[in-house]
């Protein structure tokens, strides 16, 4: 039994050896490895894509792997592997390479526009892959645009060396507007009144300015949100937004954008309190912010008012770290709702750091130098609101968004700043006409952040049927990295001031001005002037009194402006509160010595959305300090734009025999306009107004001439229009006076119009 055991292990040995001998035979090991078809790619570059070496063994799943990895290059259209006996054999046909991309039939997009969506590029390696993605980015590209009709057809002229021309020709076709916005489900408001809501608009013929009417679906998103925010806004708690679908017509020329909601029922506010959670605080002291009651109908917008209102309150009380959250519960069978204003105490968080981002031009410090938190400042959301504010104001943003991110820690945070560019200069010829100066022309070159530093530099020349101007402005607003702004100003004017006064006036000279704050809402401007005014071309039949100033006369005073501003906007309130107070001296040498004042104030409160209304008040005087009377030039005038339905210098005093309008010493003046939306749609800028203005001149410090001088008041009411036009502001003032005196003039109609391009 031993022996046959041992035989059959040996017998078994035997043959083991044998299928070795044979699978080694199989499965030669690589000795060479040959390329062929490589033109401009080098063999050792083939050879290190291989992922196969000298010595490894020839199997499938090797040559699978080497396949793989050469196609996963890009540089070959095709790859064979063979082998002859102990020799890889790498056939290769290489991909062409890219000498030219050319755009044809593009003529809303420039060719650097669309090359900077592509890919490719000349001297890449051309695959037919990254041709077809390239075509898909130049269709999302025309897309953005509005045109959804375009055809793009991708075109290979193949060249010598293996070289390829690559043209994409273009048909871009017409933009392709949004033709018809419905509404299903909506029985509380019309169509017309949510279409209001939304910013995408139906083509019409007046649109042609704006983008409002092509189809964009990042906006048909934001729209879906305004239309929540509305009928919240409205009481309509349990409002749903079903759908929103937008159809391209057959013929891919038009959208029709279908929203289906379902509106729910309206609600009104029932129980309102305030449950704090603070040790030892009243919260009574709070009641005040409560501005709703119980029965008026629920509005999504005034709770967080509110809550904003409490938070900002805590935070003058010094309670910098507390969470203020409405607590709101629905009762739908009585469809009110009880929202109780939760108020708890947060953990401590500071400020870790402060990010900007997005200013390609705009240095970081002229955004963080707004902000109102710094690194290391406990974290306030009052301020925060109130920072992002002051960089609008600077009016050098297109886009501004502050959010708020973790920090390293639990009581740290982090506020990212994202910013989006707009150009900030100009550089305009202008033309217009002005109820004031009659026609006019004008040049202008200005940036307002110059070098991305905040600076602000203005040349300009003004040409007109009744004025020249020329002047030139710099202003650096924060001074040696101060809150204190300092600039000068030159300047030189001539006017033609005839018909009010039977003289013409020239004006030279320049000053400089040094503004710093007092507080957050109070700044302090002190300027000193040096000036040359000279009153030429008198009439010969002019008052006596202008005679007399005939010639030249030096001014050097020193001015100063005390403002508070509290106002949600300086370029467009509708809310706050602008108060001014100027005084000035002259007599630090020239001709001139006077002292002069004025003080006024300007209230915006917004009555209802897109309803505004502006007070105005301010009140004046000028007295000389010497024996020398305040030459005409120095004295106060009303009318035209100061006091509608009266001339320019309109009312006053007057010379009785040559009616010379001769200014006065005091004046006083006031105005009420409700600014007010039209029937045009929101876009176009056109808002009415309705106005009253008030007011009166009066006082000459010279004796013996005749003068007609009535310090009543003066009174005018009337209407406007105004249109914020790609052309340049345009205003349109119907007024009537309904209090004057007969020597008064009256100016029935004003009309302003400017155009730059």
């Amino acid at each position: 039994m031993q022996i046959a055991s041992s035989k059959i292990r040996i017998l078994f040995t035997v043959m083991m050896l044998f299928m070795g001998s044979s699978v080694a035979s199989a499965q030669q090991l690589i000795r060479q490895i040959s390329i062929e078809g490589a033109e401009r790619v080098e063999a050792a570059t083939v050879v290190s894509y291989l992922d196969l070496r000298i010595g490894d063994l020839m199997t499938q799943a090797s040559f699978d792997r080497a396949l793989k990895g050469l196609f996963s290059t890009g540089l070959f259209a095709d790859v064979s592997l063979r082998q002859e006996d102990t020799t890889l054999v790498v056939s290769v046909v290489e991909n062409p390479v890219i000498n030219q991309i050319v755009f044809e039939g593009n003529d809303k997009l420039d060719d650097a526009e669309l090359l900077s969506e592509l890919q490719l590029r000349p001297r890449h390696v051309f695959t037919r892959t990254k041709v077809q993605s390239d075509v898909s980015r130049l269709y999302q590209v025309y897309r953005r645009n509005g045109r959804f009709s375009v055809s793009i057809e991708p075109k290979v002229i193949r060249l010598e060396q293996n070289r390829v021309n690559l043209i994409f020709e273009i048909v871009e076709g017409d933009i392709t507007k949004v033709q018809s916005i419905r509404f299903i489900g909506n029985t509380h408001f019309d169509d017309s009144s949510l279409r209001s809501e939304i910013s995408t608009k139906e083509t019409v013929w007046y649109r042609f300015i704006t983008a409002d009417d092509r189809y964009d679906p990042d906006r048909l998103s934001y729209d879906q949100e305004m239309l929540r925010r509305f009928y919240l806004k409205e009481g309509y708690a349990d409002f749903r937004l079903i759908s929103a679908v937008a159809e391209l017509s057959n013929d891919r020329d038009s959208f029709f954008i279908t929203f289906t909601i379902d509106e729910g029922e309206r609600y009104k506010f029932a129980d309102l309190k305030i449950n704090s959670q603070l040790r030892n605080f009243d919260s009574s002291v709070l009641d005040e912010h409560i501005i709703v009651s119980t029965g008026e109908w629920y509005d999504s917008n005034l709770v967080q008012e509110i809550s904003d209102r409490l938070t900002d309150a805590l935070g003058d009380l010094q309670y910098a770290f507390v969470s203020v959250r409405p607590d709101i519960k629905r009762n739908r069978e009585e469809q009110t709702i009880d929202i109780s204003f939760q108020i708890n105490e947060t953990p401590r968080v500071f400020v870790e750091r402060i990010d900007v981002n997005g200013n390609v031009r705009t240095l970081d410090k002229v955004i963080r130098r707004e902000m109102l938190l710094v690194e290391g400042d406990p974290f306030n959301k009052s301020k925060l609101a109130r920072s992002e504010q002051r960089v609008r104001n600077l009016n050098f943003f297109e886009n501004i968004t502050m959010s708020v991110k973790p920090g390293s820690t639990p009581d740290r945070t982090v506020v990212d700043i994202e910013v989006s560019e707009k150009s900030t200069g100009e550089l305009s010829i202008g033309a217009g006409f002005s109820t004031n100066d009659g026609p006019l022309a004008d040049f202008r070159i200005r940036e307002r952040n110059l070098l991305g530093k905040g600076q602000d530099m203005l040349l300009s020349a003004t040409i007109a049927g009744e004025r020249t101007e020329f002047d030139f402005a710099f202003t650096e607003p924060h001074f040696l990295d101060r809150d204190v702004s300092a600039g000068v100003d030159l300047f030189h004017i001539t006017r033609d001031l005839q018909d009010e006064s039977s003289f013409n006036q020239r004006r030279t000279g320049g000053a400089f001005r040094v503004g710093f704050p007092l507080s957050e809402r109070w700044r302090d401007t002190v300027r000193l002037r040096l000036e040359r005014n000279d009153i030429t071309d008198v009439d010969s039949n002019a008052s006596r009194f202008i005679r007399d100033q005939e010639g030249q006369r030096d001014t050097a005073a020193i001015s100063q402006r005390l403002t508070y501003d509290n106002r949600n906007s300086s370029l467009f309130p509708t809310e706050g509160l602008l108060y001014w107070l100027d005084t000035e001296f002259a007599g630090l040498g020239g001709d001139a010595e006077y002292l002069s004042g004025k003080t006024g104030v300007s209230y915006f409160y917004s009555i209802v959305d897109n309803w505004v209304l502006n007070l105005l008040g301010e009140v004046g005087a000028i007295g000389s300090y010497s024996d020398e009377d305040v030459a005409i030039n120095e004295r106060f005038f009303l009318g035209g734009s100061t006091l509608r339905g009266f001339e320019q210098a309109g009312l006053g005093p007057r010379d009785i025999v040559t009616d010379d309008s001769l200014g006065g010493n005091y004046f006083y003046r006031g105005s009420a306009e409700v600014t007010f939306p039209v029937f045009l749609p929101e876009e176009l800028g056109v808002k009415g107004h309705a106005f009253s203005d008030f007011g009166t001149l009066w006082e000459l410090d010279s004796k013996g001439i005749n003068v007609e001088d009535d310090g009543t008041i003066r009174a005018s009411a009337g209407v406007g229009l105004s249109w914020r036009s790609p052309f340049g502001p345009i205003r349109l003032d119907w007024a009537v006076p309904f209090a004057k005196e007969d020597f008064d003039e009256e100016e029935v109609f004003r009309f302003n119009f400017g155009t730059r391009f």
